[in-house]
């Protein structure tokens, strides 16, 4: 479902992405981890099209997200770590709004709206103001807006940040039914636990290079550490580091 071949990105000098290749297949759960700077966010933001690669190709779904954006795009889903909602429009015109983007019949969009709506605890707010959300609510509010459409491929930039435990499991529980149901996921996250929780495969980027790929048992094997913790601090610990 996504297809990465060859993706290079260049900031100047500074070679972000060194020349990854990667295959997700459909209804797989993929968390993508490295540390800060080693181009997680760089790669998602060329997979979703916003930003193009200095060489390279990416495929999702069978469209190249360069030649054909626009239909590429329709059937992604995309959450990123800070992302933006207009401050004053409702929660309501939120939703209708995304749904009006992506061509959503009004029919389909209010029987959505009710079943999202439901599901993040968001039908007391739909009069509420943008601006008067709280972070949780608001993260609410942008998984809502991006399963409106159905989108085939779901990538989420730190899919957990700044929100309370029952938010957490709802979201991995969601997550974990979307794949089963065949949407693939395409996650980066700092917490390792949830690349272990719900990863089918894990991929760990450093300095640019895809460095290790697999399941969490294939990576023990061929890299030693009892935990995806050990795996990860033995690949991307710098030089003189303890």
């Amino acid at each position: 479902m996504i297809e990465i071949q060859a993706l290079h990105k260049y900031y100047g000098s500074v070679h972000a992405v060194r020349g990854i290749n990667l295959s997700v297949p459909k209804g797989e759960v993929f968390c993508f981890l490295g540390p800060n700077g080693a181009g997680k966010t760089t790669t998602i933001k060329i997979l979703t099209g916003l930003m193009r690669p200095s060489s390279g190709r990416v495929r999702v779904g069978g469209l190249d997200v360069q030649t054909s954006p626009l239909e590429a795009k329709r059937i992604m889903g995309y959450i990123p770590d800070m992302p933006f909602l207009y401050e004053r429009m409702t929660v309501e015109e939120v939703f209708r709004f995304t749904g009006d983007l992506y061509g959503v019949a009004s029919g389909e969009t209010e029987q959505a709206l009710m079943r999202y709506f439901d599901l993040f605890a968001l039908l007391e707010h739909r009069d509420v103001l943008v601006h008067d959300l709280s972070h949780g609510m608001r993260q609410r509010l942008i998984y809502a807006c991006t399963f409106l459409h159905d989108p085939a491929v779901l990538f989420v930039d730190e899919p957990l940040i700044g929100l309370d435990p029952y938010t957490i499991r709802l979201i991995k529980d969601l997550l974990r039914e979307k794949a089963r149901g065949g949407i693939t996921v395409f996650l980066t996250t700092h917490i390792l636990a949830l690349a272990e929780d719900i990863g089918d495969r894990i991929g760990i980027i450093r300095d640019g290079d895809l460095c290790a790929l697999g399941t969490l048992d294939e990576l023990r094997r061929r890299h030693g550490g009892r935990t995806l913790e050990d795996v990860f601090l033995g690949l991307t610990r710098p030089e003189g580091r303890p």
